[in-house]
């Protein structure tokens, strides 16, 4: 039988779990009233920014944000409402739909990306030394590795 955590292990394991919950909510908050966008909104604009051509396919789209295909559904309905990207049937598939980012939507994430960069320099980086972001890069690759296996 594997060990269960010791209390101080817990401690530990709850603090980390409370404070990331915390930064990104702050971060989500920060983005929301610098820019009007969601975190999710975000994310896809971002993935549409470094795509090719500025367009991915529904499935690859939700694969690269690691979302679920109907909550990446239900939340593209949202951003297509406001402009900020376009479905399209796949020109070489008619089974898929391709995800376009639009002006409006280039526009919108160039707008949020200084002050959400801003903001994970204040809340982020300038709280730690190099050598605790250093480390935080090792925990993040070694947390990484055990869930990727």
């Amino acid at each position: 039988m594997t060990q269960l955590p010791t209390r101080e292990e817990l401690r530990i394991w709850r603090d980390f779990i409370e404070t990331t919950d915390a930064l990104r909510a702050e971060l989500a908050a920060r983005l929301q009233h610098d820019s009007a966008l969601s975190t999710g909104d975000y994310a896809v604009l971002l993935a549409l920014t470094e795509a090719e051509g500025r367009r991915l396919r529904s499935s690859e789209l939700a694969a690269v944000i690691g979302w679920e295909r109907s909550r990446l559904s239900h939340h593209l309905g949202r951003m297509d409402k406001r402009g900020l990207i376009r479905r399209e049937n796949c020109t070489n598939d008619n089974r898929g739909a391709e995800i376009l980012l639009t002006e409006e939507g280039a526009s919108a994430f160039g707008r949020a990306t200084v002050p959400h960069l801003r903001a994970i320099r204040d809340l982020f980086v300038d709280a730690l030394t190099p050598d605790q972001i250093a480390a935080a890069g090792d925990l993040a690759e070694a947390l990484r590795g055990r869930l990727n296996r």
